[in-house]
């Protein structure tokens, strides 16, 4: 193993210790899903010497920052949650966002993470200091922590989207992303420009259509949307849940291996899914009779290539009188209208951007320093990629939730949150037993793993259906987002730690203390 205390050159931008500095074992970043996740089973783990650092006053994740009109989960309800943390009293079968963000708020509580919880902390950038062998960490006002463990739940579907159109800045009206909805401007009777017809366009447009003056949507490429299967959980059905908690279990199982199907299609045999197109044909032709309209609106590409939306309402909005559905193409923006590639102006009072988010590019350059001074963002120069989406070689002690390829476009988001938690805790857990201060995974190991998730990927409906999707890495045209399996071979790989497949460098006598004996709950 290396020696941790052997002489090493310490990189230029390491943030210098402080008598106040504050520190901890394990430091975990946002308060989403993933965050909450990790300190959960920390605590279940009886693991007390962690804090999570939230940039904002709540917690919740991307399920506190989108609160624009008709936000709601995709997946349903009783699988898009903790495992371990059953809610018997979901109102729909697709939960909204506010009853998604109590839920998160209420598991916090619940299993006592308050003490854990540092509100304000945005994290500004994190440095590893190979010499005593810690992350420190500085936050945007200033306050630095150590900690020997870093943990990212800051998750791929943060940062914004902002599309490069000339003018854009120069809009004298209200320009706003969806993910900063602006609640306090108000809407009627204004002439409304949205941008982008995503999986926020397809819910906010139906919501704010019968309220503005003219609704333009500026449309790039349409994207196939299926019937949604929503409805109210009766109050039987709730009663039932709470009094027999393995009849929810059981639900919670259906849907799973339901939804784990579709890999099939999207991985597996991917002209199974022309099947799955003509459904969506069909709920096309059912909402939208002028053939103009529809034809604008059906995609070129096969269905599951980009990301298949789900909606009611969608298309009947679309159809209103006051909804006008542009294809031309925007060539620049001046201070009161957006001007199409043909020459035509069309004037608006607000821009909303419904662009989605920056999946393959999550974090900004500078925040994350690995060993000899190099950043995360040049590591991934050629596409973001990790092991078993969890860590990167030559940033020890780094972990990541919902890192690169463990996406999915299939099923529940938390079921892959819990299984890289528990990966997590089998590497702390080992660490401990074994005394090693830390671990970086091997670059052959991570090299092979990727070489292998690309092979996969190229022969997916991602690659072979004939679309341009925010999945792709538009540096190396790489599938950096999603995993090309069933979630259970996720959870399989993640099942146990290989300290054979990292360096690793012994446990200190001095410095932050090792972790203490894990219950067995964290194995569970």
């Amino acid at each position: 193993m290396r020696q941790m205390n052997a002489p090493v050159d310490l990189p230029d931008r390491l943030i210098p210790t402080r008598p106040n500095d504050a520190a901890c074992d394990i430091a975990i970043i946002g308060s989403g899903f993933s965050g909450l996740a990790m300190g959960i089973r920390l605590k279940q783990a009886g693991v007390d010497d962690f804090l999570i650092f939230e940039k904002a006053g709540s917690v919740g994740g991307t399920w506190r920052d989108n609160h624009y009109p008709g936000c709601a989960c995709d997946v349903q309800s009783h699988l898009y949650s903790f495992s371990f943390a059953p809610n018997p009293s979901w109102s729909r079968m697709f939960s909204p966002q506010p009853e998604i963000r109590r839920y998160l708020e209420h598991s916090a509580e619940t299993f006592g993470l308050s003490s854990h919880l540092r509100f304000g902390h945005e994290l500004k950038q994190a440095v590893w200091d190979a010499s005593a062998g810690v992350w420190r960490l500085e936050m945007a006002d200033g306050r630095r922590v150590r900690a020997r463990i870093l943990v990212s739940g800051m998750g791929g579907l943060s940062r914004p989207a902002i599309p490069d159109i000339p003018g854009l800045d120069t809009f004298a009206g209200t320009t706003f992303h969806s993910q900063q909805w602006r609640h306090d401007y108000p809407l009627a009777g204004k002439r409304v420009a949205v941008i982008g017809t995503g999986a926020s366009a397809i819910q906010f447009v139906p919501q704010i259509a019968p309220q503005v003056d003219r609704l333009d949507l500026y449309q790039r490429t349409p994207p196939w949307v299926m019937p949604k299967p929503d409805r109210d959980v009766s109050a039987l059905e709730r009663w039932m849940f709470r009094q027999f908690p393995f009849t929810q279990w059981l639900v919670r199982a259906g849907l799973y291996w339901m939804l784990e199907m579709r890999v099939m299609g999207f991985v597996m045999h991917p002209k199974l899914m022309k099947a799955v197109e003509q459904m969506a044909r069909r709920h096309l032709a059912r909402e939208v009779r002028d053939p103009e309209l529809r034809a604008k609106l059906t995609p070129d590409y096969t269905i599951g290539c980009k990301r298949v939306l789900m909606s009611n309402d969608y298309y009947g909005a679309l159809t209103r009188a006051n909804v006008d559905v542009v294809t031309t193409g925007i060539d620049h923006v001046e201070p009161d209208a957006l001007v199409m590639r043909d020459g035509s102006r069309r004037p608006a009072d607000c821009i909303i951007l419904g662009t989605g988010f920056r999946a393959t590019d999550p974090l900004p350059r500078g925040v994350i320093i690995g060993r000899d001074g190099r950043d995360v963002l040049d590591a991934w120069r050629d596409g973001a990629e990790a092991y078993l989406g969890t860590t990167v070689s030559g940033f020890p002690n780094l972990f990541l939730i919902m890192g690169p390829n463990t996406g999915l476009g299939h099923s529940s988001m938390v079921f892959m949150i819990e299984s890289q938690v528990r990966y997590v805790l089998d590497a702390l857990q080992q660490m401990r037993q074994e005394r090693v201060q830390a671990v970086d995974v091997r670059p052959s190991i991570q090299d092979g793993f990727n070489r292998g998730i690309q092979q996969k990927l190229n022969h997916t409906i991602w690659s072979a259906g004939g679309c341009a999707s925010w999945y792709m890495d538009p540096r190396s045209g790489k599938n950096t987002t999603l995993w090309p399996g069933f979630t259970w071979q996720f959870w399989r790989a993640t099942q146990t730690f290989r300290m054979a497949d990292y360096e690793r460098w012994p446990m200190r006598e001095q410095g932050v203390a090792p972790l203490p004996e894990q219950a067995e709950t964290a194995r569970a």
